[in-house]
């Protein structure tokens, strides 16, 4: 274990790794330094999330197999992207449909749908019109994708046909 200070100046003991299971379909996982500990749910409690909220979700296989990029799924989900949806759902008002979650077939990278860090959101002009007048405009993606940042820091970026949404947290829940 190490000690170091924090930018407060309190001293703080950092674990390099830890895993732990908190209840049936969520994981904690922790990293060294200052990473923010991400808690990871099943397809059923993000489906039971979304559902609580009217969030709908659909896939064009039909059928939930993370490992199958005609699906969609949420297990390993981050609990902060499926409550983020849920914040933007209840700020919104607009009816909003999942159409990528953590499925194979996503690019990859630390903050990516495999992860758990983003959902797509079929494109609705409620919800084109709440995210771009609602957030700031930051600029093109590197893959030309024009992107928007909500207050709490969450990055929407418009790909065409759908919202690729990137969760750093929970959007203020």
């Amino acid at each position: 274990m190490e000690t170091r200070r924090t930018k407060n100046g309190r001293l703080r003991s950092a674990v390099t790794a830890l895993t732990l299971v908190v209840a049936p379909g969520i994981v904690v996982v922790g990293g060294a330094g200052d990473a923010v500990a991400a808690t990871k749910i099943s397809h059923a409690t993000a489906t039971s999330m979304f559902r609580d909220v009217g969030i709908t979700w659909s896939s064009s296989g039909g059928c939930s197999n993370r490992n199958n990029a005609t699906c969609t799924s949420f297990d390993q989900l981050n609990l902060t992207s499926a409550q983020g949806a849920q914040t933007l759902k209840r700020a919104s008002g607009c009816g909003l449909n999942i159409t990528g979650g953590t499925e194979t077939g996503h690019a990859s990278g630390t903050y990516s749908h495999w992860n758990g860090y983003k959902l797509d959101f079929g494109k609705a002009t409620c919800l084109t019109n709440y995210i771009k007048n609602n957030f700031t405009y930051i600029g093109l993606r590197g893959d030309g994708a024009a992107q928007w940042q909500s207050g709490s820091g969450n990055v929407y970026a418009d790909e065409g046909n759908h919202w690729d949404v990137t969760y750093y947290n929970c959007g203020g829940c």
